[in-house]
């Protein structure tokens, strides 16, 4: 079980971590939504929960809920710009489809 970041999300985790001036990393999560059925919620941590699960890349904590990782088991997150936009991108391996804003998946 692991998930991963690419160099860049990570620069870029880290970017916004030094910014904030707090934090020790960044909580993937799982919630009901979207077009697709479930949708990916990125925020940056403060404290840890007694069911987290917490993975390391290129420097960067990344927590994970347990009812959360079993739809996320195996993700990269990556960072990207392209023209105007900004933003993680979520390389799921149990993602079976996704809407096309890409902001929701089902497995």
């Amino acid at each position: 079980m692991a998930i991963t970041l690419t160099e860049k999300a990570a620069k870029h985790a880290q970017k916004y971590l030094t910014y904030r001036g707090k934090g020790i990393g960044l909580r993937l999560s799982v919630g009901t939504t979207g077009c697709s059925g479930l949708a990916y919620k990125l925020e940056y941590v403060d404290t840890l929960h007694f069911n987290d699960m917490v993975f390391e890349s290129h420097g960067i904590k990344v927590i994970v809920d347990q009812k959360s990782l079993v739809y996320v088991d195996g993700t990269e997150l990556d960072f990207a710009r392209e023209g105007l936009h900004e933003g993680f991108r979520f390389n799921n391996p149990n993602a079976k489809d996704e809407c096309g804003c890409g902001e929701s998946f089902r497995v």
